[in-house]
């Protein structure tokens, strides 16, 4: 079966077999009827992909960073974060069209920077993911006990969500992941459609004061936040675009990668739109008193039923959140091995070995910062920048530099705007992570030191 569109090279295929029988891809090798098909993933299944790994977990957090940030200094923010993880997502198309070899963001850097950049790029690319895994699972615990009215432990249902995402994300190829994509991003635009119309229609949210008196709403035009609240809530917004890294998991198993920038502006028009108008109408409605994550600003029935929706989206997050890492230990494992495309007993030991790891790693981090909008952060901020600002700068500037300003009059403002993606790229990161950092430790403080593992019901959170 052919699995490429894209005009085989002669070092991929192999003269010996029928390209309709074999294909040899520089990053899975030769693919074949016996083995796992890591090329199917088609052009509406890359939109779909793409959207999933973005909206989920973000969405839940940008009302409360307009309240921190205020409406239109907010929506300014998210607009120019939109802006730069767009060029971001392109670059990195481009970057593998150049570099058939690249499968992660670690092989970028080796090209780059050696095997420096590789070891860099390779911790920080996994461990994005396994906290955007734990916060998958954080999530799903929150609506394990926003639905069941907090009918177990809190612990139990994390261990619930971590042992679902490990069951899932085992399905070894993101083509066969895709049908998940499917089923929990309209669950996850359900849930938040039922939350964004309730809390318009309802006469105050729930966390409102209660009062004869009409409800009016606090909602700011222009916040005036602390330096870290301020840098915590851009955190939050560039975590809720930051699905980035595993856009290169996604054109790695494209059928045809030369598709993948009309797939990305869709993905990232739609997503842009979807976050300004949720996040601009629940905060309108329900001002400070927006909910963390935002699907409890309802209350009541409203809560459970937005979370029953929402369940299914978040669990399938969790899924493709912890297939990518997994994935990418996995191939490069077994990378340049026959294990790799079969269906041996290394290759089903060494991939359930990857999946499980994660899934526990995840679930100690779900456990130990259980405060959504602080992991959110973090994660934003320590790990999210780093994915998806500075390395494509570096990659445009790696590919474009050598060709100099007579290749085209766009070059010196494209220098200028990749130095300038690395240099906002490395503020945001150090500022964001002390901001982030303080935030965790008020809680704690709050929480007199109890919070990790607890039992408590996290689902009533402001």
């Amino acid at each position: 079966m052919t699995v490429s569109e894209l005009p085989p090279t002669k070092d991929e295929i192999d003269p010996k077999n029928s390209p309709n029988e074999l294909t040899h891809d520089v990053v899975f090798g030769e693919i074949t009827e016996d083995g796992p098909n890591y090329r199917n993933v088609g052009f509406v299944g890359t939109i779909i992909l793409m959207m999933k790994t973005q909206i989920g977990l973000g969405v839940l957090s940008i009302p409360t960073a307009l309240d921190t940030l205020g409406i239109v200094p907010g929506v300014i923010c998210l607009c120019v974060i939109a802006c730069i993880c767009t060029w971001s997502n392109y670059i990195i198309g481009t970057f593998k069209l150049n570099h058939r070899e690249v499968y992660g963001i670690d092989d970028a850097g080796a090209l780059m920077f050696g095997p420096t950049g590789r070891g860099v790029l390779s911790v920080a690319f996994c461990l994005y993911w396994v906290f955007v895994s734990g916060s998958g699972i954080l999530g799903v615990s929150i609506g394990f006990n926003a639905v069941s009215s907090h009918g177990a432990c809190t612990a139990v249902f994390s261990a619930v969500a971590a042992i679902l995402g490990f069951t899932l994300s085992s399905v070894r190829t993101l083509g066969r992941i895709t049908w998940l994509a499917w089923v929990g991003l309209p669950c996850i635009l359900t849930a938040v459609m039922i939350v964004t119309v309730a809390v318009g229609i309802q006469d105050r949210p729930a966390a409102a004061p209660k009062a004869d008196e009409p409800w009016v709403s606090d909602y700011k035009i222009i916040g005036h936040p602390s330096f870290t609240e301020a840098i915590t809530a851009v955190c939050s917004l560039v975590f809720a675009f930051s699905g980035t890294p595993g856009f290169f998991a996604i054109v790695s198993e494209m059928r045809d990668p030369r598709k993948y920038t009309p797939a990305l502006l869709v993905c990232q028009a739609g997503v842009t739109a979807i976050y300004i108008v949720i996040g601009c109408v629940v905060y309108y409605y329900c001002g400070s008193y927006v909910s963390s994550p935002a699907l409890g600003s309802a209350g009541g029935d409203v809560k459970k039923i937005c979370y029953g929706f929402a369940l299914p989206g978040l669990i399938v997050t969790t899924t493709i959140c912890s297939h990518i890492p997994a994935k990418y230990i996995f191939v490069h494992i077994l990378r340049g091995s026959r294990h790799l495309n079969s269906n041996s007993v290394t290759h089903w030991v060494t991939w359930l070995s990857c999946t499980s790891g994660i899934a526990i790693v995840a679930y100690l981090i779900a456990s130990s910062v259980p405060v959504f909008d602080s992991l959110v952060s973090l994660i934003g901020a320590l790990l999210g920048t780093l994915m998806c600002f500075q390395p494509m700068g570096c990659m445009w500037l790696y590919d474009n530099w050598a060709k100099g300003r007579k290749s085209s009059r766009y070059w010196i403002p494209m220098v200028c705007w990749s130095v300038f993606v690395v240099l906002i790229g490395c503020f945001i990161t150090v500022a964001g992570t002390y901001g982030s950092i303080v935030g965790i430790i008020d809680s704690y403080r709050e929480s007199g030191g109890s919070a990790a593992f607890s039992c408590a019901d996290n689902s009533n959170s402001t």
